[in-house]
């Protein structure tokens, strides 16, 4: 997520491991005095696709990882009461890494250390090690405190029906799940800030592929789990956990975490950079670094005040609805499959392009920073859209693929109207995430802080507004729309904004690819919609087979009709995204 600075020094990638997933990344070039515009723009738009297409590459592999331990997740424990207890301890430390570090890391630290790189005599390496020094200690005394003080910070995060004397075994429950959880805070914190550091020196690879470790070992307990205890039935469904079963869970989330640091550690050496404990902080820049970090702090405090009353509501689906309601489990688990095109293609594309924005930025060159955000953000939505359009047509088939086994057998319905609704929502969040970066590299976090005032404060009052209105069924939906509602929101003010900035963020030309892309993305809808009505002669019963064959039908059909369109309609987004795939799958 977070924006590198202006000056690159990294080395270039290592021409002779092309096939090796964790090889560093190609270097985003920038263009010399002597250039052609044209062509500095177009060796720019190849290096951030062949850049994002190695990090797209590990991300796609560790979602597919992901889905297994969904599916395992939901077997093991149902999508209910007895889940949400696990999951909401288990979400818990990463939130809380967000709110006391994540800001700074992401957002503000890897400007500096680029800086640092190209300004300082030794490339900065004093610089970077005070900072992981910092960190390392403020990590480690935040995570001690936030253990000893488990009670009380879980009850910020449940609803008052977790108060309630039939919910006490579960409440001891979820404060034994986050006792066992809460570690992950200094490992989550220490190896975005590991990651970070390669990708300031260019090396994007690791910190993509380094999740599938976690993702085994996840999937590895979760099968031990099974194994050890079997899938939760009946009233289990609705029931605490066993010590036994808290340890097991609690205990191999949080080694997950910290496997995913570790094999981070050896990168730093071939990046060239040899950690030494420096505790001479006084003086040496870090200060103007927590200045600049003030506004991306507080933007992440009010990000995580909306997402505690998100998960608080969520909580209370569960609690109150017993069997029938849907929370915090469902809310998150179909999160993370609307999820994959943005951790796949927007991601991927906000990092490759941040060494540029920052450059264009610190050259003041807001012409090209415009122009290089315009063609993120087109390539971006030429991959969110046509997913957003024919995600509910799909969602029936997937969330019987996806979850319906063991516990969740019977509950996999629970899923598919989030899962539809979060479609839009992935799209406005896409234009939001991707123009965040633009003020980023300006370094106008105070612009950004009050633009996610509006979007916290709209999401806020639209949980509780839908949420009250909604029985226990509907509650993970209402969350999802409010969601949707609070980043429609953002894109608009944050576009506007920038746009204003910069003197336009592709002004015509973009109302005009839009239309484009609407026009190839509706014929793609109904060509799905179509083949979805003809599957549905093969059977309507819910069968793993046939419910597979239906989704891979209507996706297939999806696809082939949208790279049709696309190429009728002059997509060249689209061929480019196509091209740099289908080049980076033959090497």
């Amino acid at each position: 997520m977070g924006p590198t600075g202006p000056e690159a020094a990294a080395d270039p990638a290592d021409p002779t491991t092309p096939a090796d997933p964790l090889a560093t990344a190609e270097v985003p070039t920038v263009a010399g005095p002597d250039s052609d515009p044209d062509r500095a723009a177009a060796d720019e738009q190849r290096s951030v696709l062949t850049s994002s297409a190695v990090m797209a590459a590990g991300t796609v592999v560790s979602r597919m990882s992901g889905f297994v331990r969904s599916a395992l997740l939901a077997a093991a424990l149902g999508a209910t009461l007895h889940a949400d207890i696990f999951t909401i301890a288990n979400t818990v430390p990463n939130m809380l890494y967000i709110l006391l570090a994540g800001g700074v890391f992401n957002a503000v630290l890897v400007p500096q250390l680029v800086r640092a790189m190209a300004q300082d005599p030794d490339g900065g390496e004093a610089y970077t090690n005070r900072v992981v020094t910092l960190a390392a200690l403020f990590l480690g005394l935040v995570t001690v405190a936030l253990v000893v003080f488990a009670p009380q910070l879980m009850s910020l995060y449940l609803s008052d029906r977790w108060d309630e004397p039939d919910r006490a075994r579960h409440l001891a429950s979820i404060v034994d799940f986050a006792r066992l959880c809460l570690p992950q805070v200094f490992f989550y914190g220490m190896f975005v800030l590991v990651g970070q550091i390669l990708n300031s020196r260019g090396r994007f690879g690791p910190m993509m592929w380094a999740p599938i470790a976690n993702n085994v070992i996840s999937v590895g307990v979760l099968v031990v789990y099974l194994t050890t205890f079997g899938p939760a039935r009946g009233a289990e469904t609705d029931g605490p956990f066993s010590s036994g079963q808290e340890l097991l869970l609690g205990l191999g989330s949080t080694v997950g975490i910290a496997a995913q640091l570790l094999i981070l550690v050896p990168y730093l050496r071939a990046a060239g950079f040899t950690f030494r404990p420096r505790f001479d902080f006084r003086g040496t820049g870090l200060g103007h670094t927590l200045r600049l970090g003030i506004w991306t702090v507080l933007f992440v405090v009010v990000n995580q005040v909306a997402y505690t009353v998100v998960v608080a509501l969520a909580s209370g689906g569960t609690a109150d609805g017993g069997g029938d309601g849907t929370g915090y489990t469902v809310y998150a688990s179909t999160f993370l499959i609307v999820m994959v095109p943005h951790s796949v293609i927007t991601v991927s594309l906000a990092t490759a392009i941040l060494p540029q924005l920052s450059r264009h930025a610190s050259a003041g060159d807001t012409t090209r920073l415009a122009s290089t955000l315009g063609s993120a953000l087109r390539t971006a939505l030429a991959v969110v859209v046509p997913f957003a359009a024919v995600l509910p047509l799909a969602a029936h088939d997937l969330a019987r693929v996806i979850w319906g086994y063991g516990a969740a057998a019977a509950d996999y319905d629970n899923y598919v109207a989030s899962l539809s609704l979060f479609g839009p929502g992935l799209v406005v969040f896409t234009v939001h995430y991707l123009v965040l970066r633009g003020f980023y590299a300006l370094e106008r976090t105070r612009t950004v802080f009050f633009v996610q005032c509006a979007v916290a404060a709209t999401n806020i009052t639209a949980a509780l507004v839908l949420v009250r209105r909604a029985d226990a069924a509907g509650t993970s939906p209402a969350l999802v729309l409010a969601y949707a509602s609070s980043y429609a929101v953002g894109a608009a003010i944050s576009y506007a904004v920038l746009s204003r900035r910069l003197g336009g963020l592709g002004g015509a030309g973009l109302l005009g690819y839009l239309a484009r892309l609407a026009l190839a993305v509706g014929l793609t809808a109904a060509a799905a919609a179509g083949a979805g009505v003809g599957l549905r002669a093969l059977g309507d019963d819910d069968t793993l087979l046939l419910s597979l064959v239906r989704a891979a039908g209507v996706v297939g059909v999806a696809g082939v009709v949208f790279l049709v369109a696309a190429r009728l309609v002059r997509l060249q987004e689209v061929t480019d995204v196509v091209r740099t795939v289908t080049r980076r799958l033959g090497r």
